[in-house]
């Protein structure tokens, strides 16, 4: 046995140990991910790949007891959670996430939440993708996009290829819905280039994950900063998103994920309410933390793990165990 094998151990004996005391026993440790890839994209090499998620639901499984989202926020509320309560989240509805992650969901025996914006189901394709497989397919060694306000930005590697795609992404991000899709477009009307069009779930995919016993919880329609929104609009977003998922599965949506989910900053206290108000009955953010029992169940927090070793990605679980999470 290595050393970071031993040590992995070690630290996992720890967490058992120490989820038995204070905080950390009735503390919820909510995982979030967005993608399963079939092997590593050399843009975004720290993205989960499906031999990793296949280690990291191992690692998941030796040190916490997995439960689905719902069961574990009502046994929150109730003052009944077990020891080491852990959840695995998704986000945005890729098509990934029914290929690949859900066969190594299945065969350690665990539950997930996928959270799914349902306008970009079917062929749909999300703004910030739009970009990123722009430059990916955008010839180098520069992309000259300065005609356009968004300047020159080198691309002769991966790693400039990546710089590029966070810096677009930091000038897109934050703009008005409208704004940011014409910006988009504009974008991908200069370079002319193809994109695919299988990136997100479709309906049978969708339905497929329900029929596995995965919650599905709402995310919106189109993936909107709620708080660069005004509430009619906000509200259509939540509400729809939630209708059209429930139509697809014929079954009730009792979860929301805010998008991007930064408190105070991508949501605020009046979309929490709204969450509230329209039935849900829990939601959850980005803060990184666990929910202990005094946490607000419409703002659950949640996090990455990104490590890539045993012994790192338990120690980051035990971490955040003593996180509470912040909340507007």
């Amino acid at each position: 046995m290595s050393v970071s094998t031993k040590l992995a151990a070690l630290a996992r004996r720890s967490l058992l140990r120490l989820g038995a005391l204070g905080r950390a026993r009735r503390s919820l440790s909510i995982l979030i991910y967005h993608r399963v890839l079939p092997q590593t994209d050399p843009l975004f090499p720290d993205e989960v790949d499906a031999a990793r998620f296949d280690q990291q639901m191992a690692w998941l499984k030796q040190g916490f007891r997995v439960m689905p989202l719902a069961e574990a926020a009502q046994r929150l509320r109730d003052g009944t959670l077990p020891p080491r309560a852990a959840c695995v989240t998704f986000d945005d509805g890729y098509a990934d996430n029914a290929e690949i992650a859900l066969p190594i969901l299945q065969r350690h025996g665990l539950a997930a939440t996928f959270f799914v914006a349902t306008g970009f189901l079917n062929g749909g394709r999300m703004w910030n993708d739009t970009v990123i497989e722009l430059v990916r397919r955008a010839p180098g060694p520069r992309l000259e996009l300065a005609a356009l306000g968004y300047g020159s930005h080198a691309i002769g590697s991966d790693a400039e290829r990546t710089a590029a795609i966070h810096a677009l992404l930091g000038q897109l991000k934050y703009l008005e819905p409208a704004a940011r899709l014409a910006a988009v477009e504009q974008l991908r009307g200069h370079l002319g280039l193809a994109l695919p069009d299988d990136l997100m779930m479709n309906t049978e995919q969708l339905r497929r994950l329900h029929a596995a016993g995965m919650e599905i919880g709402a995310h919106t329609v189109h993936h909107p900063i709620l708080a660069s929104m005004d509430e009619h609009g906000a509200r259509q977003e939540i509400a729809r998103g939630k209708a059209a998922l429930e139509d697809m599965t014929g079954a009730p949506v009792r979860l929301f994920a805010y998008p991007n989910g930064k408190p105070g900053r991508d949501y605020h206290a009046a979309h929490v309410a709204l969450a509230r108000e329209l039935g849900f009955e829990a939601a959850v953010c980005t803060s990184w933390g666990a929910a202990g029992p005094d946490a607000d169940l419409y703002q659950l927090p949640r996090f990455t793990p990104w490590d890539r070793k045993p012994l790192g990605f338990t120690l980051r679980l035990l971490h955040n165990l003593y996180r509470p999470g912040q909340t507007v």
